[in-house]
């Protein structure tokens, strides 16, 4: 255990302005108020806050810092109040204090939805001081070092799981890819521990058997860089475990694909001497196809800067080279604590690189529960990026698979609801189109616009997400509560009496309703029926209301789905009752991406999202309507899918040909004969189906099929 004179050499060996005499007082106060409690491990438990305080001197925290780190059990597991900790060491450090406190009831909750309601103080106290979590990230790892003393399986597999899908997020959102790396590997290892076993060993054996490889790579990148007159410092880092199974995951390729389980890194002196490094080496060695990144003009949300790109280099061995200064390094090691902004008596700035921490309040505003509220963050900070720009050049960073909207709701909530159609490179796209890099989406708006329900099945990022359900619930209760007046108004004038809101604010403790426009709301809903409140509101009816009698009372049940005389509407996003038909050109089928296009007079002409057709509506985006499919287990209505066929000109082809299709439960609607010769006939030919997949083992059958030359899906 570190000593109280060590840890004060650490900070002043950094910091030699830090309040040396504040931090003693924090040590002693922390191991009297600790006193003889232990850790799982048999160890003092004091020695916990003092290792968590000594992992933040590694990376150069401030001595505010190192005091709360000292004193961060302290109120929750000692008799000292908060009180006291403001009086010994004043305000800063109480609030601090309380922030950590606050989100360390985590570890200690099984219930997922309590844990859901920490993790909003954990935003909530981020959002006020970022050293919280810093502090939180210390505590964490020094837990994550000792885990196996805990004996409980089920409870280390827990605190591994939480590790890994809410703080070793968190620490890369910061850039603090150090302690990212070893929250990782460590709820690896208990997570999943052989597999990681099985990894270390084949590391250990390429480290064995390529040692010499390495320094000698090494040496040529050195000596090439030197001889064209660029002075830097080449070193090697090999990913972790975890990194490497994950990668094997997405790309689903064995170990031995893997090309970049070691990562050069070449630090220089400037900006410029980067570009130099990379011209050195692009001329050197042949370039990996796309595998050039340039994070220097277009940094990470969480500041990281480097350029990235993979070689063929010495011995042609294909690797990876991250070209970067010293300052980019510190940035890309230890993220917001490479910043000295702390340690000058500064708040760090509220710039882009906290832009998501504002997006996690924003959608904590506007989910409904804390359960929503997890779900939506854990997506936010799981998902890799793409990175794209508005028409004026401003970058927003959003999650791999964002579609327009999620660009619209990054840019403002205001212009996400309001968002009708999107030009995506200058040329006018579907709102579920995913977006890549580079792109230039411009969002065009309409005051007259709403969030459409149909949206949340397509968007990816949190904040998109919450602002679209809070928009479904709100339009739903104002629908219900229209109804649920309705209805009352109806239930009352049947037993000869008017309905009023005065009248029933005497029986809403019956109901357990919050406020009169809750319960018509629930009227309206389907969990009450108008007559049970008459009823409540005039008891003298209840004996009445026993003999059977003719109920003329709409009420939606909530576990029936649909009103059962509304026919099921094949499409989604549409109003019941509208007209529709499938358009002519492209013959969509469930299982397509489809698009709506409003025709006065005819409705709306449903397209398949590729149909040439719809360059003709480009510069009408108010026709738009973005659909799916309803793929309820009602749907058995029958589809026309159009098939271009070249059969062979031969007896009993078209025999054949209708054979095969009868065989797969399909029935032909049409067919025409475009073009006649001697050896083909070229056809086109509608069958009918119940959807893409039906079609397509039509499709398939036809083509094993002797006396058919070709069959395409037509399109267009």
């Amino acid at each position: 255990m570190m000593r109280q004179f060590e840890l004060v050499e650490r900070v002043k060996s950094y910091d030699p302005l830090a309040d040396e005499d504040a931090i003693n007082r924090a040590y002693v106060f922390a191991m009297k108020a600790h006193g003889s409690q232990l850790r799982a491990s048999g160890d003092s438990y004091f020695s916990h806050p003092i290792e968590v305080a000594g992992i933040l001197t590694r990376y150069k925290l401030d001595a505010a810092s190192i005091i709360t780190a000292l004193l961060h059990d302290t109120i929750e597991d000692t008799p000292a109040t908060l009180a006291d900790i403001e009086r010994l060491f004043g305000g800063e450090i109480a609030r601090l204090v309380d922030g950590v406190t606050k989100l360390s009831r985590i570890e200690l909750q099984s219930d997922h939805s309590k844990q859901a309601e920490n993790f909003r103080k954990l935003v909530l106290a981020m959002s006020e001081d970022i050293r919280v979590l810093l502090v939180k990230l210390a505590d964490r790892v020094h837990n994550m070092r000792t885990l196996c003393y805990i004996k409980n399986p089920d409870k280390r597999r827990r605190i591994a799981l939480e590790t890994m899908e809410i703080y070793a997020p968190l620490a890369e959102r910061i850039g603090f890819s150090e302690v990212k790396n070893e929250l990782e590997d460590l709820a690896f290892a208990e997570l999943h521990p052989d597999v990681r076993d099985s990894l270390v060993a084949r590391l250990n054996f390429l480290r064995e058997k390529g040692g010499d490889l390495i320094s000698r790579i090494l040496e040529e990148l050195r000596t090439t860089l030197k001889d064209n007159g660029v002075e830097a410092q080449v070193s090697g880092r090999e990913k972790t475990p975890y990194s490497i199974w994950r990668k094997m995951q997405l790309k689903n390729v064995a170990f031995e694909q893997l090309s970049d389980i070691m990562a050069f890194r070449v630090q220089v002196g400037s900006v410029e001497d980067c570009y130099r490094a990379l011209g050195v080496i692009h001329s050197r060695y042949p370039m990996v196809p796309n595998r050039f990144k340039d994070y220097i003009s277009i940094p990470k949300p969480n500041g990281y800067r480097s350029l990235h790109t993979g070689v063929f280099g010495p011995e042609r061995h294909r690797i990876e080279v991250q070209i970067r200064t010293q300052e980019m390094h510190d940035v890309a090691e230890l993220g917001v604590a490479a910043h000295w902004s702390y340690k000058q008596g500064q708040r760090p700035a509220d710039g882009k690189r906290y832009r998501w921490l504002r997006e996690l309040l924003d959608i904590m505003e506007h989910a409904s529960n804390p359960e929503e509220f997890l779900e939506h963050t854990k997506l936010e900070m799981f998902q890799d990026q793409v990175f794209c720009f508005t028409p004026k050049g401003d970058l927003i960073a959003l999650p791999r698979g964002s579609c327009p909207v999620d660009f619209a709701y990054a840019v403002h909530s205001e212009v996400g609801d309001r968002c009708v159609g999107a030009k995506i490179n200058g040329r006018m796209m579907p709102l579920r189109t995913p977006l890549n890099n580079g792109d230039q989406v411009e969002i065009i708006t309409s005051k007259a616009q709403t969030p459409n329900p149909t949206w949340e099945r397509f968007v990816v990022t949190g904040k998109a997400r919450a602002r679209i359900r809070r928009f479904i619930r709100t339009q739903q209760r104002a629908q219900y509560l229209d109804l649920g007046r309705a209805i009352l108004n109806r239930a009352f004038k049947q037993e000869g009496y008017d309905f009023t809101e005065k009248g029933i604010d005497g029986v809403l403790k019956i109901f357990k309703a919050a406020s009169v426009e809750d319960l018509v709301v629930d009227v309206g809903e389907g969990v009450l029926t108008g007559r049970e409140v008459v009823a409540a509101v005039y008891p003298e009816l209840k004996s009445s209301q026993q003999k059977p009698q003719p109920d003329n009372v709409v009420a939606l049940k909530r576990a029936k789905g649909k009103h059962p005389a509304m026919p099921a509407m094949p499409i989604r996003g549409l109003i019941p009752g509208m007209a529709m038909h499938f358009a002519g050109c492209c013959h969509p089928l469930p299982g397509d991406r489809i698009v709506g296009i409003v025709t006065t007079g005819r409705g709306v002409t449903i397209h398949t999202i590729d149909c040439d057709t719809l360059e003709q509506f480009a510069e009408t985006p108010e026709r738009w309507l973005d659909l799916a499919w309803n793929h309820g287990p009602e749907e058995k209505d029958v589809h026309v899918g159009r098939v271009n066929l070249v059969v062979v000109n031969e007896p009993g082809s078209l025999g054949n040909l209708s054979m095969v299709i009868a065989k797969n439960q399909g029935n032909i609607t049409n067919l025409k004969i475009t073009t006649r010769n001697p050896d083909f006939f070229e056809m086109i030919l509608d069958i009918e189906v119940r959807d893409v997949k039906h079609l397509t083992n039509i499709i398939a059958a036809l083509r094993a099929t002797p006396a058919i030359n070709s069959v395409e899906r037509a399109r267009n």
